[in-house]
């Protein structure tokens, strides 16, 4: 079973973005140098001085990366229908194939940074699109990585590495600098930003950030943000359109993965993840196994068909990013998703049925149908993603780490217990990546 998703109460439109964080209570983060008209100046005060103390995942193995921390930060919710009413009714001329298409998407709500039913973005040309996404993106990562940072118990000063996964917007200086300056990390913090794969890019950006840990035994942040929002394309009677405006949203995910095996963190955050656990052991007891398990990277593999290249597509245009998205995806996944999970599972002495937990991409009804089809799982086996794709739509790369909340929220498998998270992009590429569950106690 899957829990059922929680209610969503979006600020006003003249406050800053919403940020939930999972399992912890992030401290309210001021938002960063882009204050919307009529709200004041946030302070100075930098995020992670009074943290919880980290939990050092000792349980996994020598060197590996461990997801320990998630912080999720969302605009508005819009309700869909409203959302048809509002906007798409109109801009589809009323099409009664629109309406379906609408209707049929398994999408309940999504976030928008955009009011669509204030705003017109579909006649914005591509400059003042990027002008937006420099005014919206800082605040939305900085209050996602906050909270990542609150879930994992770690101060700004102890992260080593910041990457940053985009698709929908680009400005120099970019996000990642942005960000290193609103949360304030230390001058020597690495940062890498991955930009432009799409949906999948949380995976391969979630591998580079767990190397970079397994080398460097430092903590990493990996943040993917994506405001498609911001790329509604002129009408038009295209149904690839009518699909990809039924589906995306706008969020911001983080994560904070730790060195496990060793029990210590190397470098600055010597003094503050280690410290802070070794202290909060000695006075706290049983209180610091409480939290979020950990999940241990075992594994990551890729597939891309480069001959099926112009099926998905995500082009720079003078009107935004326009989205191809062809209807014989889900066709050309059929066959590759059984061989590519394979591929992961046995160099693992796996198979599908022993995994615990599916985090599949929510690319939309029939991909989740298909895949739910071609490894033969239970009815329920996707029911977060399902959920998921309700709750917030399609929102590109950060989805995936969406679904991995969600499954946090349900059964607690037993350490060691296998998760598989999939995400499918342009290419047409599939990535697919092997956790084993890390309880804290």
């Amino acid at each position: 079973m899957t829990a059922a998703p929680r209610p969503v109460a979006g600020p006003s439109q003249a406050e800053a973005p919403r940020s939930e964080a999972t399992r912890s209570e992030a401290p309210q983060a001021e938002q960063p140098g882009t204050e919307q008209p009529g709200t004041e100046q946030p302070g100075t005060e930098q995020p992670g001085t009074e943290q919880p103390a980290a939990w050092l995942p000792q349980a996994a193995r020598p060197g590996a990366a461990v997801v320990t921390g998630l912080g999720i930060a969302v605009p508005d919710a819009v309700d869909q229908q409203r959302l048809w009413e509002d906007r798409f009714d109109d801009h589809f001329g009323g099409s009664p194939l629109a309406r379906r298409i609408f209707a049929g998407a398994g999408v309940r709500q999504r976030h928008t940074v955009v009011d669509l039913a204030m705003e017109s973005p579909h006649d914005w040309s591509t400059a003042e699109r990027m002008r937006r996404y420099a005014r919206e993106a800082p605040g939305l990562g900085h209050r996602a990585v906050v909270a990542a940072l609150a879930d994992a118990g770690l101060a700004a000063r102890d992260v080593g590495q910041l990457t940053v996964a985009s698709c929908t917007g680009y400005d120099t200086p970019g996000l990642d600098i942005r960000l290193a300056g609103s949360l304030g990390l230390e001058p020597g913090t690495q940062r890498l930003l991955v930009g432009h794969m799409g949906c999948y890019a949380a995976l391969p950006a979630l591998g580079s950030a767990a190397d970079f840990v397994t080398a460097r035994g430092r903590p990493a942040v990996l943040l993917c943000l994506e405001l498609p929002s911001l790329h509604l394309q002129p009408p038009t009677d295209e149904v690839q359109q009518v699909v990809t405006h039924a589906l995306f949203g706008d969020a911001a995910v983080a994560l904070v993965l730790l060195p496990g095996g060793s029990g210590t963190v190397r470098g600055a955050a010597a003094t503050g993840a280690a410290a802070m656990a070794a202290t909060a052991a000695a006075s706290a007891g049983p209180e610091v196994s409480r939290g979020r398990d950990g999940l241990e990277l075992v594994d990551l593999v890729a597939h891309t068909d480069p001959t099926t290249a112009d099926l998905m597509t995500w082009r720079v245009t003078d009107h935004g990013f326009r989205m191809g998205l062809s209807a014989a995806v889900p066709d050309v996944l059929a066959t590759q998703v059984r061989p590519v999970t394979e591929r992961l599972l046995t160099r693992h002495g796996l198979d599908v049925a022993d995994v615990a937990g599916w985090a599949v991409h929510p690319g939309g009804p029939r991909i989740l149908e298909t895949v739910e089809g071609e490894l033969d799982l239970a009815p329920d086996a996707l029911d977060a993603s399902r959920a998921v794709l309700a709750e917030y739509g399609n929102c590109s790369s950060p989805t995936v780490l969406l679904v991995l909340d969600r499954l946090s929220h349900g059964p607690r498998p037993a350490d060691g217990a296998p998760v598989v998270a999939m995400a499918f992009g342009p290419g047409l590429t599939l990535y697919a990546a092997l956790f084993r569950v890390r309880r804290r106690g």
